[in-house]
């Protein structure tokens, strides 16, 4: 890969899809916000539904964070109480059980969609495409295990890509780094940017209502009075028939 499309897809290409993410994601709410839901099937095959979500969306959380920490947690600061081969190997385990569950679980959803022909004839082609593009990803996620544990002694492809995604979230990016990365990360991780760019446009937008239910929790409680109404004495009373 030459310099110059190095720098366009690692360095240029992960704010075009930020930018596109969190404004897109704003303006379809602003715009839009009848379609702002997941379009839910449940009434259909709510078995496979069951396995599948349940499956899918704890896989897909626990990798998203695990990305989101595991990546962008300075060396300095884990490294007082772990060693980079030693995390590496705690991601390659935990990631490759979640990345397996949220893998099945899709599966499922995929299965659902396609082949069911009263779930196919309800579904947007957006939805089918947004579920395909999470599917091949974590399979790219999958692949990148066996390379990980080949580095786990050095942690080398962790480093690497921590230093690069910190860069990225500092405003200091640094492409020339990935230029010893084997390709199937260097993939995974332009599909994922890719996924942002397409977050917007999706059912994928339902993840921001998700994440701002949390605010429930810590929302102080409603407090709700009687009002005593004062009604004159005898108003109720049945009147005398004439």
């Amino acid at each position: 890969m030459n310099t110059t499309l190095n720098n366009l897809l690692f360095n240029v290409y992960p704010y075009i899809c930020l930018a596109v993410f969190f404004m897109g994601s704003l303006a379809r709410f602003d715009r839009d916000q009848y379609t702002w839901k997941s379009d839910s099937s449940q009434l259909l095959r709510a078995g496979q539904l069951r396995w599948g979500s349940n499956l899918f969306h704890a896989g897909i959380l626990f990798l998203f964070f695990g990305h989101l920490f595991g990546q962008l947690t300075p060396h300095a600061i884990y490294s007082l109480f772990i060693t980079p081969p030693q995390k590496q190997l705690v991601a390659i385990v935990t990631g490759g059980i979640a990345g397996l569950a949220c893998f099945v679980g899709l599966t499922l959803l995929l299965h659902r969609r396609i082949f069911d022909p009263r779930i196919r004839l309800t579904s947007h082609r957006t939805d089918l495409a947004i579920l395909v593009i999470l599917w091949v990803q974590l399979c790219l996620g999958l692949l990148t295990l066996p390379l990980s544990f080949e580095h786990r002694q050095d942690a080398h492809a962790m480093l690497v890509l921590a230093h690069y995604l910190q860069g990225i979230a500092t405003l200091q990016p640094d492409a020339s780094v990935l230029a010893a990365i084997d390709w199937p990360f260097k993939l995974h991780m332009l599909l994922g940017m890719t996924i942002f760019l397409l977050f917007p446009f999706s059912r994928l937008v339902h993840v921001w209502s998700g994440l701002a239910s949390v605010a429930y929790v810590f929302r102080p409680y409603q407090i709700v009075r009687s009002r005593r109404l004062n009604v004159p004495a005898g108003h109720n009373q049945p009147r005398r028939a004439a």
